[in-house]
């Protein structure tokens, strides 16, 4: 059988690590703390514990004897000898007396609704901010008559906290309620300190909302999932309770989250240092020294600030910054850490420091690493997004990513167990990573038309990114527009206003369409009078049905031969866009007058099938999107223009008939058999699609573009939706 646990306390329970428990020094037993009614804090003050049966005969504990007011032990005698220690009544004394240079060097003082992650992506967030007032930050908070009893009661007096014992910059473990008696006694016989009672889990929780620059950036809000292996952290509600004279030394939030700061009443001083890569040195330094707490590390770097908080204030911390905080008066604080992706590198820096100081995890980010595998399976899926849609990426998050990814290899290197979700493969996100690095390089060298923002808020978590960045291209994101852009804006002008009459009307100018098309000679000389103003021409933009009749009309007129070389010659040095257009078919139905084109040269067919090769009357190259007035051809075609369309139009009718038949000539042609020039199909009559390319070595396995894939689908959509209403070809 095994052994009985052995039992301890007046309670005579087995030994729970997480309760604190002290030793008499006369029976040598072991009693809970909250039994004997002795607090944590109390325990470091007590010579020689009796327990309550050896009171009855040894009488009371003995207390230790102060012979100091400097050290953190006081017991050591005072000879003056040794330094003061930071938080000890005399250290406070002389930190209030001595005098240090202004914060407003370094603050920017910004209302609240200029606070947005907008802002922050544009001018960056690597100085300390200071709201003066409330309205705008999005900040919701208790009046400033909440008391300390308000926050017993909304938390539960029952909550175990952590308290600081100042003058021994040492931590310890009370009961709420044990701090609300502690902090009403009109003879404290201590500082204690609370700062870090997160209360999310608390009905206190919903007196307080975030600030929303804070709550849009945070990477725990945006890409933490629901569906998580590991508990969500809960860093972002704190309420921060100190009394007059309470010290926190110099140190760097954990994780280098930023922090924010609102001072419900009282008044708190900042010590604020610049996180410098040689302040970052140094302060690794004096933090890993055995007599840290000897030094002040404000003396140790070129400058320390100093910013005084005072009620209604709020304070902004960015990423990485040094500080030490006094509370000058009794004071309520609430604040809050959040991680986001303006400073990756230096968070990540700051993290590895923790690592090399053996940081205890209770003073560290819940989970740092598991977060980071989130953000960077989300960014490699942002930036994919970002790079098919022709976006740049911010400069700081392309450093962020790089970044990122050598810390992730890093972590995969070590032996120790890391913390990487189960749904992530590790060594395949990294690689795809690496690979999209490679690729945005090429583009932050040529340049992009626009530059998207990244941060998303709370409600845009489900939305898928390439969304957004197509809301923010419509709603006029400052770039160059593509072919497809220019063709669909065209297209849909064009449609806009062509009103055909009654649909028996269009029923016969169909019938009449496609005689033509089909050579037959009686349509063709019923239609042979019609001018200028009432020809329906197909419009076909520089592509291979341009190469096609360029070859029939050298074959059958070779005085038309140098026109085509010349036109094709301006077309390739004069097109906006060469490269996307020739590889598109643009079909218009069009009436009074021939059509603006977003490329250089046009193959028209009038009614008896003749082609005339034709420079567009297009505008000189520009690199801002068309506006309305400009897509509208049919109205504004000089006279001269027209004139001359007509002229060469007849001419080239005229010199087709000397020789021959021109609906024989085309039949004739087998070359020309493959090129359809019938009027295409209603919409939901047409034959299915082109089929899917042809699989090779040189394609297999790469990833389709997907605004080049849909060209024609975008294209067909239009038509479809206009042809309810309307007869086109």
């Amino acid at each position: 059988l095994m052994a009985a646990a052995p039992l301890y306390c007046v309670c005579r329970q087995p030994y729970d690590v997480s309760r604190f428990m002290i030793e008499c020094d006369i029976c040598k037993d072991w009693f809970h703390g909250s039994c004997v009614q002795v607090e944590e804090h109390q325990a470091v003050d007590i010579d020689v514990y009796h327990c309550p049966n050896c009171h009855v005969l040894h009488g009371p504990s003995l207390m230790k004897k102060r012979k100091n007011w400097h050290r953190h032990d006081y017991t050591e005698p005072d000879d003056r000898t040794r330094p003061v220690q930071a938080g000890t009544s005399v250290f406070v004394r002389e930190l209030q007396a001595r005098s240090f240079p202004s914060a407003d060097e370094i603050l920017v003082r910004m209302q609240g609704h200029q606070v947005t992650p907008k802002y922050l992506e544009k001018h960056s967030f690597l100085s300390p901010i200071m709201v003066p007032q409330l309205d705008g930050l999005g900040l919701k908070l208790p009046p400033p008559s909440f008391s300390i009893e308000d926050v017993e009661h909304y938390v539960g007096g029952d909550k175990i906290i952590d308290v600081i014992d100042v003058a021994r910059q040492a931590d310890s473990k009370i009961k709420l309620s044990e701090f609300v008696k502690y902090y009403y006694n009109p003879n404290r016989p201590k500082v204690l300190n609370v700062i870090s009672l997160e209360f999310s889990d608390t009905k206190m929780a919903e007196l307080v909302e975030v600030p929303d620059v804070a709550r849009k950036m945070s990477w725990v809000e945006n890409y933490w999932p629901d569906d998580s292996f590991f508990p969500k952290p809960f860093v972002q509600k704190y309420c921060l309770m100190g009394v007059e004279g309470s010290y926190t030394d110099f140190h760097i939030d954990f994780g280098g989250t930023s922090v924010w700061y609102h001072v419900l009443w009282g008044e708190k001083i900042f010590y604020l240092i610049k996180p410098t890569p040689g302040n970052l040195a140094l302060y690794e330094a004096w933090s890993s020294s055995p007599n840290q707490s000897e030094m002040f590390f404000g003396d140790k770097v070129d400058k320390c600030y100093k910013c005084i908080v005072r009620q209604g204030t709020t304070l902004l911390i960015p990423t990485g910054w040094i500080h030490a905080v006094l509370t000058s008066q009794d004071c309520m604080a609430f604040g809050g850490n959040f991680l986001h992706n303006l400073n990756i590198g230096m968070q990540l820096r700051c993290y590895e420091m923790e690592r090399r100081l053996k940081t205890p995890d209770l003073f560290k980010f819940p989970y740092f690493e598991a977060i980071c595998w989130y953000v960077a399976k989300n960014l490699l899926e942002t930036l994919k997004e970002l790079r098919e849609d022709n976006f740049q990426p911010p400069v700081y998050l392309m450093e962020g990513v790089k970044a990122l990814t050598c810390a992730l290899k890093s972590w995969l290197k070590r032996e120790v167990e890391y913390e990487v979700p189960d749904h992530i493969k590790p060594n395949n996100l990294i690689k795809e990573l690496t690979k999209e690095i490679r690729h945005q390089e090429p583009m932050k060298s040529q340049g992009s038309g626009g530059v998207w923002s990244v941060t998303r808020s709370t409600a845009e978590r489900g939305t898928r990114v390439h969304r957004m960045a197509r809301r923010l291209r419509d709603h006029g994101a400052s770039r160059t527009p593509s072919n497809l852009d220019i063709l669909e804006l065209h297209t849909r002008e064009v449609l806009r206003r062509l009103e055909v009459a009654p649909f028996h009307e269009d029923t016969t100018l169909c019938s009449r369409v496609n005689g033509k098309f089909k050579k037959t000679s009686a349509s063709s000389t019923a239609t042979a009078g019609r001018g200028l103003d009432n020809d329906l021409r197909l419009v076909l933009c520089n592509g291979l049905f341009m190469e096609s009749v360029k070859s029939e009309l050298r074959k059958e007129a070779s005085r038309h031969s140098d026109l085509l070389d010349s036109v094709s010659e301006s077309s390739c040095t004069t097109q906006v866009m060469p490269s996307t257009c020739s590889s598109r078919l643009m079909l218009c139905g069009v009436r009074n007058g021939a059509v603006s084109c977003s490329v250089c040269v046009h193959v028209m067919l009038d009614w008896n099938g003749h082609g005339i090769a034709e420079p567009c009357v297009t505008p000189p190259p520009r690199h801002v999107p068309y506006s309305q007035d400009e897509l509208r051809p049919l109205k504004h075609l000089n006279k001269n223009c027209r004139a001359r369309l007509s002229q060469q139009i007849q001419e080239n009718k005229n010199f087709m008939d000397s020789q021959g038949n021109s609906s024989e000539a085309w039949s004739d042609n087998p070359q020309n058999t493959e090129i359809s020039l019938l009027p295409p199909f209603h919409p939901s009559k047409r034959p299915a699609s082109n089929p899917p390319p042809i699989s090779n070595q040189a394609t297999k396995g790469k990833r389709p573009k997907k605004g080049m894939a849909t060209a024609k689908q975008r294209l067909g959509k239009i038509l479809r939706i206009n042809s309810h209403g309307r007869f086109f070809v």
